[in-house]
């Protein structure tokens, strides 16, 4: 897992690069990117992968903000990402990912 993150200085923008490997992932047929920047709605933001068996997907997320987010992979197994800046309860039973830009 990793998350890049590249600040524009023109606009009050970080382009966030969200990527998952490994073999964990390989077998899976589908991994969504849910947080509060979608709404989290489910499949707004899928992860594509590439023929390295990396999955990523970059977004524009608004700066001076904390998002919180997970992955969900085939449609049941939630996983956060444990390069995130902090975690944060879901109030669900269960901690989201948080990255502060």
């Amino acid at each position: 897992m990793s998350i890049e993150k590249k600040f524009l200085k023109a606009k009050p923008v970080c382009k966030v690069k969200f990527s998952l490997s490994g073999d964990s992932y390989n077998a899976a047929s589908s991994i969504l990117l849910v947080g509060d920047f979608n709404n989290w709605q489910i499949g707004e933001t899928p992860l594509k992968k590439a023929k390295t068996g990396t999955w990523s997907v970059t977004l524009d997320l608004e700066t001076g903000k904390e998002h919180q987010f997970r992955y969900l992979i085939d449609g049941s197994q939630w996983e956060n990402d444990p390069e995130a800046d902090s975690f944060i309860s879901s109030g669900l039973g269960s901690e989201n990912s948080v990255i502060s830009l």
